[in-house]
């Protein structure tokens, strides 16, 4: 099935020492990260099991969309900020409806 959508599974492991820092710097880019025209829906969430493991699910209308959100200053004022604090590399997944 053929969609324009693009889904995103992005997973952060982070240093239990800024997992709080971390996290207030998530809300903060949530904020206008929601306010994009092309942004269907973007969850942050933790692992149960791991919580010091951020999971992003990201849906976007379309590739131009991401494009457009991972150019925004506050996608990379996010990057910046997070990437001393990680604990290894972050993985994300370009996803498909079935």
């Amino acid at each position: 099935m053929s969609n324009s959508k693009v889904i995103v599974l992005a997973e952060i492991p982070v240093k239990p020492e800024f997992l709080q820092e971390v996290k207030a710097i998530s809300a903060k880019a949530l904020i206008p990260t929601l306010q994009e025209e092309g942004v269907e829906t973007f969850y942050q969430t933790v692992k149960n099991d791991d919580p010091n493991t951020l999971v992003f699910f990201e849906v976007f209308k379309s590739q131009q969309a991401l494009d457009e959100h991972l150019a925004a200053n506050y996608t990379k004022e996010f990057f910046a900020a997070v990437k001393d604090k990680v604990s290894g590399k972050p993985v994300s997944s370009i996803l498909s409806e079935l």
